[in-house]
């Protein structure tokens, strides 16, 4: 009868002494940084597995871009930093300034939305329209 017990608490010391010798793999690294890191990589290769890069918000890039932290963007800042700036560098700075403000851009994409709505509104051209 004393032994009944014994056999319960046996298989306990087994497996816990068995679970402490058993080795840990290292953790792998993530995919992302594997193929970041991998010799002959591009740079910016990103595995299926990696979670959504978090995309940057303009005045986030503009920061990034404005390597003198002055609030002006120039053209060549943009070129290395922020491309679509760049393209349309001509246009937003209306005043020809030489840079950009981010109260520029901001006037720019409230023109851009404004543009785009009003050409929402109105119809396409019907096949009718163009026959004439």
């Amino acid at each position: 009868m004393r032994l009944m017990p014994l056999l319960f608490v046996l298989p306990l010391f087994f497996f816990q002494a068995r679970a402490q010798t058993t080795p840990v793999p290292p953790p792998a690294p993530p995919a992302a940084a594997a193929a970041a890191d991998a010799p002959g990589a591009a740079p910016g290769a990103t595995a299926h597995a990696s979670p959504k890069p978090h995309r940057m918000t303009w005045e986030q890039r503009f920061a990034e871009a404005n390597v003198t932290h002055d609030g002006h963007l120039t053209l060549q800042q943009a070129e290395a930093g922020y491309p679509t700036i760049a393209r349309h560098f001509h246009e937003i700075d209306a005043d020809k300034k030489g840079y950009v403000t981010e109260e520029d851009i901001s006037n720019w994409h409230k023109q851009l939305h404004a543009t785009h709505h009003a050409h929402q509104g109105q119809p396409s051209q019907s096949r009718s329209a163009m026959k004439q």
